[in-house]
């Protein structure tokens, strides 16, 4: 009939790969008290979600490079989605795919610039005569070790800073304020891969990984700081008085 409207339909095949029905399965997985039972609704019913969802962020996103096997990466980004299906809340309001999205492409961020730091140190030892003087130095110095006191303690003091971190993680209840202190939890747990330490490098880290901007990282990080220094407060006494 001239002049009407066509209809486009939906093809058959283009059903959301991510559906409320694939965050209702999440829920049933994590209530559901049978090994048996989780196993086959994560293979049956959130395994091709992961993993959709993850293909989609690597091709999108770019983060396939020549160090990079893409079906190892995308093996090992959805494995870790597996193990972080416990830490969704259903009742703090966010959905399972906003939620997942932001963990898979977090993790894709940091092995990706894990990938290129080691791609960046493997360098030929077989002729000295190409390194600058800083490869020189940084390859004398190589070999040192801090003694076992300075790593305890360092270790002890990342412990007690993550333990914190984690409470800050179940306290607070803004969707902002979660993606953020997620992003600066994983920041925390690379922080030995991380390039550069300072205060301003540290904040686009954040950034990157949450997608916020920085008007609203700012905000989070505001009441992300109220938290800490609420706990720290009650480190401190609570170690006074022991």
């Amino acid at each position: 009939m001239k002049g009407a409207k066509k209809i486009k339909r939906r093809k058959s095949g283009s059903r959301l790969y991510f559906s409320k029905e694939t965050q209702d399965h999440i829920i049933t997985y994590q209530q559901s008290e049978s090994s048996e039972e989780k196993h086959t609704i994560y293979v049956k019913d959130i395994l091709p979600a992961f993993d959709k969802l993850v293909e989609n962020l690597i091709f999108v996103y770019g983060f396939i490079t020549p160090q990079e096997n893409y079906h190892d990466l995308k093996s090992d980004c959805v494995s870790f989605l597996y193990e972080t299906i416990a830490k969704w809340d259903p009742i703090r309001g966010t959905k399972a795919f906003s939620y997942f999205n932001v963990v898979a492409k977090n993790w894709l961020i940091m092995n990706s610039r894990k990938s290129k730091k080691r791609a960046m140190r493997n360098v030929s030892l077989s002729d000295l005569s190409v390194l600058n003087a800083f490869d020189k130095k940084c390859l004398a110095n190589y070999d040192f070790i801090p003694s076992p006191d300075e790593i305890l303690i360092k270790k002890n003091l990342q412990n007690e800073i993550l333990e914190i971190l984690h409470r800050i993680e179940s306290r607070v209840k803004g969707q902002k304020e979660q993606i953020c202190i997620a992003a600066i939890i994983t920041v925390f747990n690379n922080i030995e891969q991380l390039d550069f330490l300072n205060k301003r490098a540290i904040f686009i880290y954040v950034r990157d990984i949450s997608g916020l901007n920085s008007k609203q990282l700012s905000v989070a990080m505001s009441a992300i700081r109220k938290h800490y220094r609420e706990l720290a407060h009650e480190r401190i006494n609570s170690e006074s008085i022991i």
